[in-house]
């Protein structure tokens, strides 16, 4: 198998670039009730690396699962 198949990628939208080398990034998903059917917005934020510090608040982002970088990362 490839590299690209065996891990999850997710994509988001840039929050906060404050920190040296890492961004947040908001993923958003829609997901069905159980009960009564209708679609959630559901939101979640990660810790990027971004080693050149090139990404802005906003920019689209595509993130990939790896080892951990730091605590958060």
């Amino acid at each position: 198998m490839t590299e690209r198949g065996l891990r999850k990628g997710l994509v988001g939208t840039v929050v906060s670039n404050r920190m040296e080398k890492s961004v947040v990034v908001l993923v958003e998903r829609l997901t069905k009730h159980r009960i009564y059917k209708k679609y959630i917005r559901q939101r979640s934020k990660y810790m990027a690396h971004d080693p050149q510090n090139s990404c802005e608040i906003g920019d689209k982002v595509r993130i990939t699962e790896c080892r951990p970088l730091s605590k958060n990362k």
